[in-house]
């Protein structure tokens, strides 16, 4: 059935499944912790959006991040609006599972939280991570401001760094900028909480990241020192 055709290429737009208006319906609160899943959020709240292969445990690695307010699971970088998790899985979206994070930058700066990113994953592997494999489980950062694109693209190269002394090869991830997030159905959102047992593959690389140690202050917030 073509829903559950892994692609390891991006489809063209054109190509592209049509969706719907309608948005995916979701809980309003957050299963772990009772923030809202949607927002608002307390005045000060900053956003940020990282794919990094299966949504389930990259969700549940950002919701345990000290600082933290709420985490979704999604889908984003695609052309399909409020698109299904079977029509992802088919290829024919464009999109990545991602996960949305809302922070408190006076806790945790953008910088720790691509630290987590890098650290959660093998960002050299394609559209792929693991025996995961399809365009939906690529390495993806969305930027929402030039500022946030600087921090980013630094880190990708400190760990690109770090990553070829390790013996490994060059990283794939996609810095792209904020485009819409779809939010995934329910039984996605805080998964792995709610199926303590379930599908949680460790695709990480073992390699510490430099990102956020030690750098300065910026105007995302206070990094660790």
């Amino acid at each position: 059935m073509f829903l559950f055709r892994k692609s390891a290429e991006m489809p063209r737009p054109e190509d592209a499944l049509k969706g719907r208006s309608e948005a995916i319906a979701v809980p309003p609160r957050h299963y772990v912790n009772g923030a809202s899943l949607t927002g608002p959020w307390p005045e000060g709240t900053k956003t940020a959006v990282f794919g990094l292969g299966c949504f389930w445990g990259a969700e549940k690695k950002f919701w345990l991040t000290p600082g933290v307010i709420s985490t979704a699971a999604g889908y984003s970088g695609g052309y399909t609006p409020n698109p299904t998790y079977e029509e992802v899985c088919s290829g024919r979206t464009g999109h990545a599972e991602t996960v949305l994070v809302a922070y408190d930058p006076t806790r945790v700066s953008y910088e720790q939280l691509l630290k987590v990113f890098w650290e959660d994953h093998d960002p050299t592997q394609g559209m792929r991570q693991g025996n995961d494999t399809g365009t939906q489980y690529r390495s993806v950062i969305e930027v929402g401001s030039d500022e946030e694109r600087r921090i980013a693209e630094a880190s990708r190269a400190a760990y690109q760094a770090a990553l070829t002394k390790a013996g490994f090869g060059k990283i794939s991830t996609e810095i792209r900028d904020r485009g819409p997030f779809y939010y995934a159905e329910d039984y996605h959102q805080q998964y792995l909480a709610k199926n303590p047992r379930g599908y949680c593959p460790d695709n990480s690389t073992g390699v510490a990241c430099p990102v956020g140690l030690g750098v300065e202050q910026t105007g995302l917030g206070v990094t660790a020192s």
